[in-house]
């Protein structure tokens, strides 16, 4: 396959212009071909204005036809995977093992929300019943099911470059739930972009669907997201990234004359809690998950463990010393891009001045183009004193906060923002004896995981990847798993209208053969006109 470096916009391809830009291997530094054209003003039109159109019908289409270009993208992405993961590979530095899972994710995300569309119960619809004798008003008949939004902009991430970026689980999600998909590429991996965006055109083809269904849009800045985020023709859009883009862009999407839903996944730094009884029983298993989960993929990912607390004494001693061993030999970590490793050299400084923060363990690279692993470890009041020590630094670091008491640790959960995760290990005892740690985070992460790490999210209908803010722009969303499907709709009444004009998931047959609700309960049976749902006592 070959790449042309030039945005897809519906079944065409954008021009040449004179902003371009270059994917660079993390490893040499080495530009990699070809050059890539930013989309221009005319080119972002285009491609919203082609997404508009193609809402008229994509938003309509039937759950089986929405599963059928999920399915055929998936075929598609398989059958190029070889080449994807070759090219991935050389843009992100990412070891190909990991790159052919996250392959295997993206396809099985995409097949998930198929089955979502296809079984049709997601739409959650509504039926109750007139009774035109009931006083003193009669009652309507009133009738309402989850309609998709519009045009929805993704923002692809840096470090996934395919579970999260073109046919990731925001694209999967917004096709799923009828809105045609506009995403803007990230520019550390727009080679890898590109290829996925061709598999997903030719899906889109191939189910003969209208031509804005799908777009992808270059840029190697700004300019690009900002527009499209204002454009009056977007109706939503999702993002996985850093807080400070996040932040900008669902300002933006607020300030509209028209503000729009924007759902942005951004920083967490996933506090660990090691309580006594395990941290007795179980340190060295512990440290060497540890280890593992905050150094997996260069530190990169959003569920890394950022911050871990432990209680003074012999056993954190003992903990730290296994921790720190763990190090040894030193690796050397090449991160995604040339900013994400100043930003994080730069943080790794910036801890190295704080007073009350020492340095655990920290090695150097073998190279100027990588990065070391560092521990650096504190106390309880300097971390309550530092809410910087609390923010996430993108790479293979963590902090050890030793806490004197369990009041202590209780100060310090309640005092955390919020996060997509919150980890606690502990034994049946200490369960008991730090009960309120639990009922706190539940107010604080979108997810809680006992005796595990967070690193490595399952994919599934129970999963949250998500958390109160700053984790995510709006903490009763998931960007992963079949909940993710909400995001992108909004619920719709229809109140006495005849029966041929109902769409399929409402009519009193129940063609579809979903589950419904029927005057408060669940049936997939057909509605008789009268007091009863066919087959079930009312």
């Amino acid at each position: 396959m070959t790449l042309s470096g030039r945005s897809i916009i519906g079944f065409r391809r954008g021009s040449d212009t004179s902003r371009t830009f270059t994917a660079r291997d993390p490893v040499s530094g080495q530009a990699l071909d070809p050059e890539f054209a930013s989309a221009g003003s005319d080119e972002i039109e285009q491609a919203v204005r082609l997404s508009a159109q193609a809402f008229e019908a994509y938003g309509r289409l039937p759950g089986r036809e929405k599963g059928k270009l999920l399915r055929r993208i998936a075929s598609n992405l398989e059958n190029i995977a070889a080449v994807v993961v070759e090219r991935a590979s050389r843009e992100t530095a990412l070891p190909r093992a990991r790159l052919e899972g996250e392959t295997a994710r993206t396809c099985n995300q995409l097949r998930l929300f198929a089955g979502v569309v296809e079984e049709g119960s997601w739409l959650m619809a509504r039926i109750d019943r007139p009774d035109p004798e009931r006083k003193p008003a009669a009652k309507p008949d009133i009738r309402s099911m989850l309609r998709p939004l519009g045009p929805v902009v993704v923002f692809a991430a840096s470090n996934f470059p395919l579970a999260f970026s073109v046919a990731g689980g925001d694209t999967a999600s917004a096709l799923a739930s009828g809105n045609p998909v506009i995403v803007k590429a990230h520019p550390a991996h727009p080679g890898t972009s590109e290829l996925v965006g061709q598999a997903i055109g030719r899906a889109v083809q191939d189910c003969d669907l209208p031509e804005g269904v799908f777009s992808l849009l270059f840029d190697g800045g700004n300019h690009v997201g900002t527009a499209l985020v204002k454009h009056p023709l977007v109706k939503a859009g999702g993002f996985t990234g850093s807080r400070a883009a996040g932040i900008t862009l669902m300002q933006m999407a607020a300030a509209r004359p028209e503000p729009i839903p924007f759902f942005a996944e951004m920083s967490s730094t996933n506090p660990v809690f090691i309580l006594p009884g395990a941290l007795e029983e179980k340190a060295e298993q512990i440290a060497a998950g540890l280890h593992s989960s905050f150094t997996l993929g260069g530190g990169q990912f959003c569920t890394k463990p950022g911050m871990v607390f432990i209680p003074e004494g012999e056993a954190a001693g003992r903990f730290s010393t296994l921790l720190g061993e763990r190090l040894r030999p030193p690796a050397s970590f090449h991160l995604l891009t040339e900013a994400i490793r100043s930003s994080y050299k730069s943080g790794i400084e910036s801890r190295r001045k704080k007073s009350g923060l020492k340095a655990l363990a920290e090695f150097s690279p073998d190279s100027d183009s990588a990065v070391g692993a560092a521990i650096f470890m504190t106390d309880a009041k300097a971390f309550l004193d530092d809410p910087q020590l609390g923010i996430e630094i993108f790479g293979p670091v963590t902090l050890l906060v030793r806490h004197s008491s369990r009041d202590e640790l209780f100060e310090i959960a309640r005092t955390l923002e919020g996060h997509l995760t919150a980890t606690i290990h502990g034994t049946e005892e200490d369960l008991e004896r730090f009960a309120e740690l639990i009922r706190v985070l539940e107010n604080k992460v979108g997810r809680l995981v006992f005796n595990g790490f967070p690193t490595g999210v399952e994919v599934g209908h129970a999963t949250v990847h998500g958390g109160p803010f700053p984790a995510t722009s709006d903490g009763r969303t998931t960007s992963v798993g079949s909940l993710a499907i909400y995001r992108f709709c909004r619920p719709l009444c229809y109140q006495g209208f005849p029966p041929a004009v109902l769409p399929p998931e409402l009519k009193d047959t129940n063609p579809l053969g979903i589950w419904r609700m029927v005057d408060g309960q669940l049936t997939k049976e057909p509605v008789t006109v009268g007091l009863e749902v066919k087959g079930q006592a009312q």
